[in-house]
């Protein structure tokens, strides 16, 4: 059975990504792809971890973060992974929830400034 390998555009077009950032993706060691000559292929190992790394970054979840609880994987196994992300989940949900307040905020601010510039203007 031969695994299924995406090439570097098919990689870019799957996940709708830029060359640039599957380039950057694999300088920070996100991604290891295979490489033959100046071509390099994904396999299924990589396009799982880019899935991972979209969802990720989906949530706001920074690439360091996402890079090191890729590596819990390796270093530690399934179990610790799971853990990690428990962890990561909850400080990334803590950090939505202020930016969220800090937007319902900005948003009611500027409502009311706009009611009552509209109430002038109609006058």
């Amino acid at each position: 059975m031969t695994e299924e390998r995406l090439s570097f555009k098919e990689m870019c077009a799957k996940f709708d990504v830029t060359p640039r950032t599957l380039r950057y993706y694999e300088y920070i060691e996100l991604l290891q792809p295979d490489r033959e000559g100046r071509s390099r292929f994904f396999g299924p190992r990589e396009v799982a971890r880019m899935t991972l790394i979209m969802r990720g970054r989906r949530f706001g979840i920074k690439l360091e973060d996402i890079r090191q609880w890729l590596l819990i994987y390796e270093h530690e196994g399934t179990s610790a992974q799971m853990q990690a992300f428990v962890d990561m989940a909850d400080r990334q949900y803590a950090e939505l929830e202020e930016q969220k307040r800090q937007l319902e905020e900005a948003m009611h601010e500027l409502k009311t400034l706009r009611d009552e510039t509209a109430a002038l203007v109609d006058g």
